[in-house]
């Protein structure tokens, strides 16, 4: 029988290597410390003798103006604190929009780089040559002045469809909301479960048998079947508040702003060209014989792709997708230059009203360190998800 090793007792002793270890970081940590504290108290004291006001007791003081977009209503009456959280949702809409349309369309542009139609791989060369090596701050200004110079005034507007495109932004048919619409919702996210269910089981079925079943025609058919049969449910209403064209502007419906737009286009497309070339890479480094072997099993270019080289490239593209979520994120900042009411043009208004700069400062620094956290932590889970288990 194999006995047991008794525990080894831990030693405190200064020549142990681990307990130095140990007191050089405690000692590093109160040095830190310290070292903030001396700098906030001596920051407090130095705008106390100056007659500066600190502290964050004008987050409960009318604002004093207005901001011309938000997703609920506000006017100069309500508190700074929300209007610092209009500024929160408006930066966190385009980051989660644009982080979506920027994994879509890099993902197309990466993988397109390795078409066989020499057209498509030149097309996306081209694309990430030149949206990557032309200034964000640029692309952002080149959108906008296209949305407010080239596009026609409001009463001439571009008809697409049930939609009108101008100078006023985008205005599209919203629906009335009724309960049906929530049942309908409610059974889209039962339609992304059962999709992301039916993927999981397809794909272990696959690795078990090398019976290839639809991996994206089956889980798209769940997703929209479970919505309509939620739809329906709901009593099926289908009234919409379509947009009109009025005299001096496009009344009714829902609309984005030019603002909104410039800078959606601009991030998305600027990140999607890094984001190409991360995808590029992450196939790149994947074995050439894995192709070759997806091919002698029968599978198609498209199956190939799918199936065998981008979840093993995945290893490779998600920590470089990360900074390119975050950078994106970040980067949502210079929406100040064309007006769009972000939270740092938010801080920026407030901190002229009240003179708080280093609370105005610090809340904008507080919200993208969360966010900026909050997507590394998402970001790692499914790094971690998505690492190759050896048997």
């Amino acid at each position: 029988m194999n006995q047991q090793s008794p525990p080894k007792k831990k030693n405190w002793s200064w020549r142990s290597q681990a307990f130095r270890g140990l007191i050089y970081q405690i000692i590093a940590i109160a040095a830190v410390a310290l070292a903030v504290w001396w700098l906030a108290s001596n920051t407090m004291l130095n705008m106390k003798v100056r007659g500066i006001q600190s502290g964050f007791d004008f987050l409960t003081s009318p604002s004093g103006f207005d901001i011309g977009e938000s997703l609920y209503t506000f006017d100069s009456s309500h508190p700074y604190w929300q209007a610092f959280l209009i500024g929160l949702t408006n930066t966190l809409r385009v980051a989660v929009i644009g982080i979506i349309l920027t994994t879509m369309l890099g993902t197309l542009l990466g993988v397109g780089r390795f078409s066989r139609n020499a057209l498509v791989r030149g097309l996306c060369y081209a694309y990430v040559e030149l949206f990557r090596n032309v200034p964000v701050l640029l692309q952002l200004l080149m959108w906008y002045l296209f949305f407010t110079e080239v596009l026609p005034a409001t009463s001439e507007a571009w008809t697409l469809g049930p939609m009108f495109l101008s100078k006023g932004g985008l205005s599209f048919p919203i629906p009335v909301w009724e309960s049906g619409h929530l049942w309908g919702t409610i059974g889209l996210l039962a339609g992304v479960a059962l999709a992301f269910v039916y993927r999981s089981w397809a794909f272990r079925k696959f690795e078990a048998t090398g019976e290839l079943r639809s991996m994206f025609w089956v889980p798209l058919a769940l997703f929209l079947v479970t919505g309509v049969l939620g739809w329906a449910a709901g009593g099926a209403p289908g009234e919409f508040n379509s947009p009109i064209k009025g005299e001096f502007a496009i009344e009714n419906g829902g609309s984005l702003t030019p603002e909104f737009l410039s800078l959606l286009l601009g991030l998305t497309i600027y990140t999607a060209a890094f984001v190409a070339e991360v995808v590029r890479s992450g196939i790149q480094s994947v074995a050439r014989g894995q192709g070759e072997a997806a091919a002698a099993l029968g599978l198609n270019q498209g199956q190939s792709m799918q199936l065998v080289e981008l979840p093993q490239a995945l290893r490779v593209i998600i920590p470089p997708m990360t900074n390119q979520f975050l950078n994106l994120t970040k980067n949502s900042s210079l929406a100040v230059a064309i007006g769009y009411p972000d939270v740092v043009s938010i801080a920026n208004t407030a901190l002229n009203q009240t003179g708080r700069a280093v609370e105005c400062i610090a809340i904008v620094m507080l919200v993208y360190l969360t966010t900026s956290l909050t997507t590394s932590l998402l970001m790692n889970w499914y790094n971690a998800r998505s690492a190759i288990k050896e048997r």
